[in-house]
């Protein structure tokens, strides 16, 4: 499995500190939370990582490899995908096809073999198919395939991002609060098919509110608080760490 790794990040935006000397690592076959109030930089941490921003100070390496300064495509291409918090499907599009443009980071037929419609392009992109539906079938969307995206309940919107996702076939994939929206058994439903990803080889960083999702499918959690990195370990370690516990309430834990 790859590994990523955050080595001191810090990101300004103008006089405002987002990120400070944060630093953590995805891999091992783990799922990792990234949990904290709100404002405490998890997006954020999720846009440096696919290029969207740029960090101030740090690096962050991947299969050995600085790729700061990438563009968001390229960091796609090289295996790290994300959902968003706010779903951004092709409405438009099918299911499926919504897949299948992840899938085709994944492609080795150019713009002419497109137009010429070569046999070997044809090809391409039966299999382009083939691995987008068992994405799709992996997420529980697969009878759904032909059905448009925005035809979709909420719910099934949510895993179809997943599926996208998953169909660029990454070695990281970021999970930008994957419950949302949905009610305690959608969300618990999800935890199961969340925690067989890594299954797929996939190591993964989830960003979610939802603590019960959190506690109940992460391997190892880090806690930001105004883009520090105030603690990290696992979920029983955090549940009862009292500068977690401060984070949240507001107070310190024994008062």
């Amino acid at each position: 499995m790859a590994q990523l790794e955050l080595k001191n990040i810090s990101v300004r935006f103008g006089g405002l500190l987002a990120l400070s000397d944060l630093s953590f690592t995805i891999g091992n076959g783990r799922i990792v939370g990234l949990i904290g109030p709100n404002g405490a930089g998890k997006t954020t941490v999720f846009n440096v990582l696919t290029g969207v921003y740029q960090a101030s100070e740090g690096d962050v390496i991947f299969d050995g490899e600085n790729i700061l300064g990438n563009r968001p495509y390229v960091i796609f291409k090289k295996g790290i995908a994300r959902t968003f918090q706010n779903i951004r499907l092709f409405s438009a599009m099918t299911a499926v096809e919504n897949a299948m443009v992840a899938r085709h980071c994944r492609t080795k037929k150019g713009i002419i073999g497109s137009i010429l419609r070569t046999p070997s392009q044809k090809r391409e992109e039966a299999w382009i198919r083939e691995k987008a539906l068992e994405a799709l079938v992996f997420m529980g969307v697969g009878k759904y395939a032909d059905t448009v995206a925005s035809n979709l309940p909420y719910g099934l919107q949510r895993r179809l991002e997943i599926a996208r996702a998953i169909a660029s076939e990454p070695k990281v994939l970021l999970l930008d609060e994957p419950a949302a929206g949905m009610n305690p058994s959608e969300s618990s439903e999800l935890m199961k098919d969340i925690a067989r990803i890594k299954d797929l080889g996939i190591d993964v960083l989830l960003v979610e509110h939802d603590m019960k999702v959190v506690m109940g499918v992460c391997d190892h959690i880090v806690c930001v608080d105004h883009g520090v990195k105030i603690a990290e370990g696992d979920p029983q370690e955090l549940q009862n760490n009292p500068k977690v516990i401060e984070a949240y309430l507001g107070q310190p834990a024994n008062q």
